[in-house]
């Protein structure tokens, strides 16, 4: 059963990325709209406490979530400045992605230091 709820797990989460980006091809807002739903997150939330069933996990997990999506938005910024900057698209990406990494290590630690 265990396996089976895996691949479950899998296929789900796949198909939405698969999904938004199919999505964005032809409608950039729409498939925009669907990448930025917290689907994973609630998700992750219904598997957690299906597994668990402990509140407070899913509490604390929900707080941890907020304090993360807070640098995870450097990339959505830094990325168009940088390609509207003239920046080819690979070096723009793996710059944004740098300067998210950094914001997330601060995320890191805000979450982490963060009363549960």
């Amino acid at each position: 059963m265990a396996l089976l709820q895996l691949a479950v797990r899998l296929l789900l989460s796949g198909g939405l990325i698969v999904g938004a980006s199919e999505i964005a091809k032809k409608n950039d807002v729409f498939g925009a709209f669907l990448a930025s739903l917290p689907l994973i997150s609630i998700f992750a939330m219904v598997w957690l406490y299906n597994d668990t069933g402990d509140t407070e996990q899913i509490a604390t997990f929900s707080k941890d979530i907020f304090w993360l999506v807070i640098p995870s938005l450097v990339l959505f910024l830094a990325l168009p400045f940088f390609l509207q900057k003239g920046m080819e698209f690979w070096p723009a990406l793996g710059t944004s992605v740098l300067l998210t990494i950094l914001a997330y290590g601060i995320g890191l630690k805000i979450a982490s230091g963060s009363p549960s």
